[in-house]
């Protein structure tokens, strides 16, 4: 009993002297007789209510600093022993008049006991940051690659593994899943965007069972946070425009909401590399999202969010026009339509007298329609009708169609609180998925024993998940260099049956300005065989998936090492992390073994499936203003093919990143320079001759080294931000980007073993106008 009084921790509230008025923001710390250089300082900041919970610390303290901005400090003598309430009334200090903050926080976070890495709203402003897909130019840990040279479709790589791998969540919540993925970093616009969490590693329970390289967790833009008004307007020398408006009001002191509105359009036929292909397809979207949110001021908060998004696109050669189904046939072709709409409603309860146990209810629900076609050219063999002659093959003319429909519903109800003082913190809650899948995949092709049946098993893929779980996670933080979270989560899938997935993540603070972390776990997905593997549709490889398919699972072992320093008296950090996942099964898309197919099944039996990440990052500013940014990666990607464990296509082995920023005094010139270096990486053309299977040792083709270099300088007034900026200033292109674009209906025809730039140098300007 005596250890717990020690160790209880301290609560109040802060409120102004003689109106109670709270004071939300408002700095605690302990203050120490003897302070020890190598020990972390124990501070805590009043919530929007003005309350505090504070951790008392090992060593002995007694007496506290209360500090907020615009009002007198104070020092409040507190009880060495028990668990008090104190109420602190600071008095009003001095005006001050407006005040720039130029110190920036550290982006990998000291704090957390997950290696977290986050790119702040200011770092969302370096590049062009249209929509998501683009919020990564400066950062090195998520690699952007394009899909194919014909859909313009982007995904994210983490840890070296596919976005499929990584949990896309938006506020915490899991989004933009299944048959989103080809083009999810597409439907969120960047001014809408916060800022980007990025998770390395398994993460928390909480958020499901799907993570297995990490968590990209994007925050949008908060109700009572927001400016009142943001306007953006971008526009490019390919006759691309991005309109953004950012609207918030604070209805009553309860009551606020945020509307976002995007629209996007492409209309220019461009093809800069002469392949008579589209660079990039002729595209428009129009997407929407609102916010409301309730602050009851007694421990209530909600909060309900809508969005609706319409997207169409068509790629393919520049004579093409969607004119009908012939048109499919008479000229290279691919159109894509998306329809999608999203709710949520979160509702929490904190207990006011403990503001360390609250309850939560999340709730949310998707719709997702879509239609696609590609024209397509596959070879029949055929005999003629004299027996003296030998077989041939013709190659038809046609079109395939991948459509789909996802419904999805999520339900979370969650529970926290602490076991005797917030040194022991636990979460546990129960959960419910429903996914409701329904895809057809059409490509034309008929065979002499075909009833109608195989054929209707062959195109249609249905599946419908109802997945109930439970999970709980544990947390021990010490007052000094200790925290350990351990997690553990049950589901029952309807399909699959229990699945088990524990998750430990350990942050030790070796000294001050010295972190340590380890974090293990497993993850487990199902796969979406089409959807994950679209940009193969661009291509003449006809689909052959396993009917048998697993679920895929890995375990994920790694860690990471974090320095903080000084150069020059100014803020440096240094961050080293490696990481290894091991899948125990895998969903293998195999284009090495055969040319005219994707193969997609199990990972076969006594074969490997591993990636291996390694990433040295140094930030420093040797001048004021100057920010610098460097880092390399090493990945090593191998899977096994046809009993030969080889590098997974179109993964660099290395990559190297410097950025560096330049912030004049108040922010009115800002300029940024970003060099992104490329090592070799394997590629699987469908020409490629796959000759292991004749005993002799099978070496993929090898993409070349190459280098991009991009630009951006702004200038800000008021209320008022110009930029302009330049991407690939070099204008580096990777040669025949579509391999086989003459004869697209021809059995060499591949457009999606890109592995560079497809058209070349890209000059941009925009401006943002806000009223905050």
């Amino acid at each position: 009993m005596a250890q717990s009084s020690a160790i209880a921790p301290v609560r109040g509230e802060v409120t102004e002297a003689g109106k109670a008025t709270p004071l939300p923001g408002a700095v605690l710390r302990w203050l120490f007789d003897a302070p020890d250089a190598d020990a972390p300082a124990i501070t805590t900041t009043a919530d929007d209510k003005g309350r505090f919970m504070l951790i008392r610390p090992a060593r002995a303290a007694s007496r506290l600093v209360v500090q907020a901005l615009g009002y007198a400090p104070d020092t409040i003598a507190v009880p060495a022993t028990g668990a008090p309430y104190l109420r602190v009334a600071l008095k009003a200090g001095q005006e001050l008049s407006e005040v720039t903050v130029t110190a920036r926080g550290p982006a990998y976070s000291a704090i957390t006991p997950a290696n977290v890495q986050v790119i702040s709203s200011r770092d969302l402003t370096k590049s062009a940051c249209c929509n998501l897909a683009e919020s990564f130019e400066t950062n090195a840990s998520v690699e952007v690659t394009t899909s194919d040279a014909v859909s313009g479709a982007k995904q994210i790589q983490l840890l070296g593994l596919d976005g499929s791998y990584s949990l896309l969540t938006v506020d915490n919540q899991p989004a933009l899943r299944g048959l989103a993925a080809p083009y999810r970093l597409g439907y969120l616009a960047g001014p809408w965007i916060d800022n980007i969490e990025i998770i390395k590693g398994t993460g928390s329970v909480v958020n499901g069972y799907e993570a297995i390289s990490g968590q990209v967790n994007v925050k949008l833009k908060e109700p009572e946070k927001t400016d009142q008004l943001l306007f953006n307007i971008y526009a490019n020398d390919l006759g691309k425009f991005d309109v953004n408006l950012n609207t918030s009001a604070r209805i009553s002191p309860k009551w606020s909401t945020v509307l976002l509105l995007h629209t996007d359009h492409l209309g220019n036929r461009v093809d800069r590399n002469g392949d008579k292909f589209l660079d990039l397809p002729l595209a428009t979207q129009f997407n929407a999202f609102n916010k409301w949110k309730y602050l009851s001021g007694n421990g209530f908060v909600s909060e309900v969010g809508l969005g609706a998004l319409r997207e169409t696109r068509q790629g393919g050669q520049l004579d093409f026009r969607n004119t009908g189904t012939e048109a499919f046939t008479q000229s290279y072709g691919t159109t894509q339509a998306t329809t999608r709409y999203t709710g949520y409603a979160k509702t929490s309860y904190t207990w006011p007298s403990r503001p360390f146990q609250s309850l939560g209810l999340l709730l949310s629900g998707t719709n997702h329609d879509f239609t696609s076609r590609y024209s397509y050219g596959y070879q029949s063999y055929h005999t003629d009708h004299d027996p003296n002659l030998p077989p041939y093959f013709v190659t038809n003319r046609t079109s395939r169609s991948y459509d789909g429909t996802q419904r999805t519903g999520l339900a979370t109800l969650l529970f926290q609180s602490a076991i005797g003082n917030t040194a022991h913190v636990y979460r546990t809650g129960l959960s419910f998925l429903y996914d409701d899948y329904d895809e057809r995949l059409r490509d034309g092709r008929t065979y002499v024993t075909d009833t109608p049946a195989d054929i209707d098993t062959r195109e249609h893929r249905t599946r419908r998940e109802l997945v109930p779980g439970a999970f709980a996670e544990y947390t021990y933080q010490n007052s000094r260099n200790l925290t350990l979270v351990a997690g553990l989560r049950a589901d029952h899938h309807n399909l699959y049956g229990w699945q088990v997935t524990p998750r430990l993540n350990l942050k030790y603070d070796v000294l001050k300005n010295t972190v340590l972390r380890l974090a293990t776990g497993s993850g487990f997905r199902v796969a979406n065989p089409i959807a994950d593997n679209a940009a193969m549709l661009a291509s003449a490889r006809e689909f052959v998936i396993s009917p048998n398919l697993r679920p895929e699972k890995a375990w994920n072992l790694g860690g990471s090492a974090t320095q903080y320093f000084t150069v020059l008296h100014r803020p440096a950090t240094f961050v080293v992390d490696y990481y290894h996942t091991e899948f125990q099964n895998q969903v293998v898309a195999d284009m090495y073994t055969s040319p005219s197919l994707i193969e997609i099944g199990n990972l076969q039996a006594g074969g490997r499936s591993y990636a291996r990440s390694l990433q040295g990052e140094l930030q420093i500013e040797p001048l004021k203003g100057l920010q610098v940014k460097g880092a390399y990666k090493y990945l090593d990607v191998r899977t096994t093919y046809d009993n030969i464990l080889l590098p997974k296509p179109l993964t660099p082995t290395h990559r190297a990143f410097v950025n560096l920023g330049y912030a004049s005094a108040f922010d009115k010139w800002r300029v940024d320079f970003t060099v992104q270096w490329f090592g070799e990486r394997s590629v699987a053309h469908v020409s490629d001759s796959h000759s292991h299977g004749s005993g002799q040792e099978y070496v993929p083709t090898i993409a070349p080294r190459y280098g991009l270099f991009n630009t951006q300088i702004t200038r800000a007034f008021k209320r008022l931000e110009v930029y302009v900026g330049v991407e690939n200033l070099t204008n580096y292109r990777q040669p025949d980007p579509i391999e086989g674009a003459a004869t697209p209906f021809g059995p060499n025809f591949d457009a999606a073993m890109v592995w560079g730039p497809v058209y070349g140098r890209l000059t941009y300007a925009g401006l943002r106008y806000r009223i905050e």
